[in-house]
C-alpha cells in the first residue's frame, strides 16, 4: 500500500508542473525608419505557438496581430517565453521578420524598417 501510495505521489509531482502554464513576457514593439523616425500604422503580427492547440476543450491563442500607434509602438498582452516569431509590414518599406528567443519578464525589441529595393529587370 505504501508503494502505491509513493508512486502517486512522484507521478502527481512529475505530471502537475507539465499542466502549468509556462512563464510570460510581455512585449514591446517599437518600429522605426532607419533614420529613426516612428512608423505609424505598421501592421505586426507575432506567432509564439505551432498549430493551434487546444486546452480544457477551448482554441489557446497562439498569435497576435495589432498595428503600431503615432509613436511607432506596439503593446502585446503575455505571450509564452521562448520563441517568438515577429513579423511587421508597413506601406512604402520592407517586410522584416525575424525569430527571437524572449527569456525575460518585459521585452522592447526595436525593429528598423528599410525602403524598398528597385525592381530587377532581365530586360534592361
Amino acid at each position: 500500500m505504501r508503494s502505491l501510495a509513493a508512486c502517486l505521489i512522484v507521478l502527481c509531482l512529475l505530471v502537475i508542473p507539465a499542466l502549468a502554464d509556462p512563464p510570460m513576457a510581455k512585449l514591446r514593439i517599437e518600429v522605426k525608419t532607419l533614420s529613426g523616425n516612428p512608423v505609424d500604422r505598421a501592421s505586426v503580427v507575432v506567432d509564439f505557438g505551432g498549430r493551434s492547440i487546444k486546452k480544457l476543450g477551448r482554441k489557446a491563442i497562439t498569435h497576435w496581430e495589432t498595428r503600431t500607434n503615432q509613436d511607432g509602438v506596439a503593446r502585446i498582452p503575455s505571450v509564452p517565453q521562448g520563441n517568438v516569431r515577429i513579423q511587421v509590414i508597413a506601406k512604402g518599406y520592407q517586410t522584416f521578420g525575424e525569430i527571437l528567443e524572449v527569456r525575460e519578464e518585459e521585452r522592447t525589441v526595436e525593429i528598423r524598417l528599410k525602403p524598398p529595393q528597385p525592381q530587377y529587370s532581365s530586360h534592361e
